[in-house]
């Protein structure tokens, strides 16, 4: 009999449209999640994981087209072949073809995420291309769209819902279950991961539960969350002494966010583009302290064991952050198991 595989919960965004501040005519860009910043989690754990999927309102998620560039799947090295692959494409000389032909090995990443996403997820919307994104996108957007659309819909549970069953003494559901919960990045996050007193009780459920959460690039905002909880008649409510605050979070800081937004896919071309708020400025003024680093293209950790919280700076980090989770997790498991899995409801 082939063994029984463990539990993970993938935590995705459903944020579409991220708003803007400036310039005043373009309320909002679309947006949506970075597959690269959770491609490489399946890849380590599909064989021996058994994977379900969730977004705080149970809509699906949509990937954002810009998170496929082939600059992205530099990983390490995303920070310096950025401006470079864009220069390339900019050139008058620039055939998609001969691009792709001239980084083989960024192709065949994006193509095994792209197969990890067929596998797992299924069918789910892609995000609009941006004046800025780059033009290599143009042409791979309708590609993907097109091996999309021929796959079933998955399944993603709202948080109320898992947070409902697992309260359920009925019901077999139940947080403990969970080795691990994995949130990808993208801009998304900032639309529904901040505040929220559902995502802040499943955040807390999880950590009582002794299941290690990982976070990674914008998905560390959801840290601002653990501020509530939600009651059994479903009221949120302040936590007055928040375990989390002993982590320090990891997350795409302030200068990189202008970086993007003044060179990169968030800029409206030819007009001062400004986000509702930054990331890491919101996560320190919930009270958090920052884990930053001089270098901001390259991979930041910071994991905080009373909590089992690790988080990363962005795509540059996540198989960094993919070898750290399952180091923590090859660590924890004798002890939870030899504890019993069921902690708290």
């Amino acid at each position: 009999m082939p063994p029984t595989k463990r539990r993970a919960l993938i935590l995705i965004s459903s944020g579409r449209q991220l708003p803007l501040v400036e310039p005043a005519d373009v309320k909002s860009i679309s947006t949506g999640f970075f597959l690269v910043e959770m491609a490489q989690v399946l890849k380590e754990f599909e064989h021996d994981y058994e994977f379900t999927f969730a977004t705080p309102d149970g809509n699906a998620p949509q990937l954002d087209i810009n998170g496929m560039a082939l600059s992205v799947h530099s990983i390490e090295k995303t920070g310096a072949k950025t401006l470079p692959l864009r220069m390339q494409q900019r050139r008058r000389s620039f055939d998609v073809s001969s691009f792709r032909q001239r980084h083989p090995e960024l192709v065949a990443r994006r193509e095994q995420e792209v197969r990890l996403l067929e596998r797992h997820i299924g069918r789910i919307p892609v995000s609009e291309l941006l004046p800025n994104s780059e033009p290599e996108l143009a042409e791979y957007r309708p590609e993907l769209i097109l091996r999309l659309d021929k796959l079933p819909e998955g399944t993603f549970h709202p948080l109320p819902e898992l947070v409902g069953r697992h309260r359920d003494p009925a019901d077999p559901f139940t947080f403990a279950d969970f080795d691990f919960i994995h949130a990808p990045g993208g801009h998304a996050p900032m639309v529904d991961f901040r505040d929220d007193p559902w995502l802040g009780e499943t955040l807390h459920v999880a950590r009582e539960n002794g299941v290690t959460i990982s976070l990674i690039c914008h998905a560390p905002i959801a840290v601002t969350s653990t501020r509530q909880r939600v009651d059994v008649q479903g009221r949120p409510y302040l936590v007055s002494d928040n375990p989390f605050l002993a982590a320090p979070i990891s997350t795409v800081p302030t200068i990189g966010e202008r970086f993007a937004l003044r060179f990169l896919y968030p800029r409206v071309p030819g007009k001062t583009t400004r986000l509702p708020y930054f990331v890491d400025v919101a996560i320190k003024e919930a009270g958090f302290t920052l884990a930053s680093s001089p270098n901001i293209s390259a991979p930041k950790l910071a994991y905080e064991p009373s909590v089992r919280l690790l988080t990363g700076n962005g795509p540059q980090a996540i198989d960094q952050q993919t070898a750290k989770l399952r180091s923590v997790l090859t660590g924890d498991g004798a002890v939870k198991r030899a504890s019993g899995k069921q902690l708290s409801r």
